[in-house]
């Protein structure tokens, strides 16, 4: 049974911010790339169609080189821009484009038959989709699953033919100072592409509403609107992560906070979606749980006063430990959860089967031992 409140909301298209350390991180939910694609503006200086610059026109004047061929000279930067062209000629085709009726995002290929991973803030409350492909062709698709904790959905197209499946990395072997890219459909611009570091591993990343990304890659690639559910790729053109959040910096009302940007780590996408793609439904997420359905209590005064059980599963680690329904759980593992976000915040960083100690009010306070189970859809 999932930690998650009976009646929480599907993320629906707005910015939802949470505060992590200074900063808010904010998601970016696909409506927030509905409008138009802006035109982009011309130079002022540039030259009209079939001119030549002054002095460049005559029997003096340079060729262009051929797309995508490396500067002449050769040398180290030449070839390490080569490599960039290589891995992003691989890479684009593998990421798409994902239509909602409330607007859109990206997504990645994960095999030939069609699966398309992406952000379950993508596909929000809707379980049919246009997914457009690098070619720009467009196909009909349908939801195969979603496990919102992760924020991770599958999603199916029909007919495809000749799809290029992504290669997804083992994510454990980033580093700090890795180069990255981040390919997506940010402001509704296909294909696009951002280039970053990694900047760190294992960051804990709050989104609202209860669900906390336990273990994200942050980036300096930066990460628009509309790059949600996309790749972020390294040298060997696999995808290492699926970018997700923004921040926002809280100090400027919320304006972004430059270059700094969280991905699901690859490891968690490979273990999620091959579930969904089976099943439709995660049962191993490697995710502690209470095995309760709970909601954000308040006092009379209308301050938080604990996270409310509104149900238990039958048998599961909340019963087991003789936890009542209806009891305001006040701290966990002798961390305080005043609010069901501080909750998802504790347990994100515990495990299925740790042991911990949990506090919990029913006219009188109480504290009991509970061996966490795992959270599952």
């Amino acid at each position: 049974m999932s930690d998650l409140p009976s009646s929480l909301p599907r993320r629906r298209a707005r910015a939802v911010p949470a505060l992590v350390t200074s900063l808010a991180l904010v998601v970016l939910l696909a409506s927030a790339c509905s409008p138009s694609s802006p035109a982009p503006s011309r130079r002022s200086d540039s030259a009209p169609a079939g001119s030549h610059p002054p002095g460049a026109a005559g029997a003096g004047a340079a060729s262009s080189p051929s797309p995508g061929a490396p500067p002449a000279g050769g040398g180290a930067a030449e070839a390490l821009q080569a490599s960039f062209v290589s891995v992003l000629a691989k890479v684009r085709p593998q990421v798409v484009e994902i239509s909602t009726s409330s607007g859109l995002g990206s997504g990645v290929i994960y095999d030939a038959a069609g699966d398309i991973v992406t952000n379950d803030h993508v596909v929000g409350t809707s379980r049919d989709f246009q997914v457009r492909l690098y070619t720009g062709q467009s196909l009909s698709a349908s939801l195969v699953g979603a496990y919102p904790p992760d924020d991770l959905a599958v999603v199916r197209v029909a007919g495809a033919k000749d799809l290029q499946p992504a290669t997804f990395a083992d994510s454990s072997g980033l580093a700090v100072g890795d180069i990255v890219f981040a390919i997506g459909n940010p402001l509704g611009l296909a294909a696009s592409v951002t280039e970053g570091i990694v900047s760190a591993t294992g960051r804990e990343a709050p989104e609202g509403n209860g669900v906390v990304l336990p273990s994200t890659i942050q980036t300096s690639a930066p990460i628009n609107p509309g790059n949600s559910g996309g790749a972020l790729v390294d040298l060997e053109g696999e995808v290492v992560g699926i970018p997700t959040l923004a921040a926002l910096d809280p100090e400027t009302g919320g304006s972004a906070a430059p270059g700094i940007g969280f991905a699901i780590p690859s490891n968690t996408v490979k273990l999620i979606a091959a579930q969904l793609v089976a099943s439709g439904r995660v049962t191993h997420s490697g995710r502690a749980a209470l095995g309760i359905q709970a909601a954000d209590a308040v006092a009379a005064d209308g301050s938080p006063a604990g996270v409310l059980v509104e149900a238990e599963a039958p048998g599961g680690p909340a019963a087991k430990a003789g936890i009542p329904t209806g009891a305001d759980v006040t701290a966990v593992g002798g961390t305080q959860t005043p609010t069901l976000s501080d909750l998802a915040d504790v347990l994100a960083g515990l495990a299925p089967g740790q042991r911990v100690s949990v506090t919990y009010l029913d006219g009188s306070t109480h504290t009991v031992t509970v061996t966490l189970g795992e959270l599952t859809s």
